[in-house]
């Protein structure tokens, strides 16, 4: 394999974990972020392990840690994985920093984080992915994944798909990303309920009264996609119109069909529940709030995100903990 320079802007759950895999797999990794996860690596090294029993682990000293962006500079690629609210900030740094023949590929939630990234860096090989994937932080420089699903990036030159797929880790092109992103962006809406309900992902998916408020959620922002005329397609094996009647199956009927199609094991939470826990601001102006922004600009209703959206605002006012809600209760 011929090494790339690669800087991971933003080394957090998802950050760490495909920054792992490819410096073991022998690139040039440069992990960017906080210092309190930065220092907890530089102790422990980096672990990445799945539901499968995959296992990887790199020394401290096979990656470069960094909390100054000005190692931005030394970049081939960069794959931005900041939260979605510091796109615009990133944007700038990689602008004021970057070479400008670096490729750039946001592994970002939502459906705006390119578009901002694409609009501050013109000119530039700027391009969309779709992370299907939960990571949950097990402590002591440890990444675990806890669902299946392969990364899907935009097309372009240099073949980054192949570049990006390492053992444990597999990455595809398609032209029809933001028809991926879309889809990813309705299963993401199911975040904030996790986070409100307390439950793991897979101890609330067995729960057929959750089920049917994701479900609700979800035909709810199709038909947003509807009005505003968005296709979207699922990271899964299912076609995105049958999702919210799949989901409102009985429970013994819908673990079969599940089973089938994605992998969740018994440690997955959201990172919005992990971000109510710890008391950070979440992410829901990009889960929620996308679909309400783009309710309000074709002129139709989308309750049941607006009542979602306001009780995880509520939640992250009170500071950390979790709501332990139940579907009656988010329903109002």
């Amino acid at each position: 394999m011929t090494e790339k320079r690669i800087v991971v802007a933003g080394a957090g759950m998802v950050g760490c974990f495909v920054g792992g895999l490819l410096a073991a797999a022998g690139h040039r990794v440069t992990l960017l972020g906080r210092e309190r996860v930065l220092m907890e690596i530089a102790e422990h090294g980096l672990t990445t392990d799945d539901f499968t029993g995959f296992f990887s682990r790199v020394s401290p000293g096979q990656l470069d840690l960094k909390v100054d962006p000005a190692v931005l500079g030394q970049a081939e690629l960069i794959l931005v994985t900041v939260r979605s609210g510091a796109t615009a900030r990133m944007a700038a740094e990689i602008a004021a920093r970057a070479a400008p023949k670096a490729q750039v590929v946001s592994l970002q939630n939502g459906i705006d984080a390119t578009v901002i990234l694409q609009d501050a860096l013109p000119d530039r090989d700027v391009r969309a992915g779709m992370v299907p994937f939960n990571v949950v932080p097990m402590g002591k420089g440890r990444f675990h994944r806890a669902s299946s699903g392969d990364i899907v990036i935009g097309p372009g030159p240099g073949d980054l798909a192949r570049v990006l797929s390492v053992p444990g880790l597999k990455v595809t092109e398609s032209a029809e990303i933001f028809e991926f992103q879309a889809g990813k962006l309705v299963l993401n809406l199911t975040n904030a309920l996790n986070a409100l309900s307390g439950l793991t992902l897979r101890g609330m998916l067995l729960d057929r009264s959750w089920r049917r408020l994701i479900a609700d959620q979800s035909a709810e922002a199709l038909a947003v996609y509807r009005a505003a005329g968005l296709t979207a397609q699922l990271p899964i094996s299912l076609p995105i119109r049958l999702l919210p009647p799949v989901l409102r199956l009985p429970t013994v009927v819908f673990r079969t069909i599940a089973a089938r199609m994605l992998t969740i094991d018994p440690l997955a939470r959201t990172s919005t529940a992990y971000d109510l826990v710890a008391g950070r601001p979440t992410e829901v102006e990009a889960f929620q709030g996308a679909i309400l922004r783009l309710a309000g600009a074709r002129g139709v209703a989308a309750p049941l995100n607006a009542r979602v959206m306001d009780l995880i605002r509520a939640a992250e006012a009170k500071g950390a903990h979790q709501p332990g809600l139940t579907p009656e209760a988010v329903r109002g």
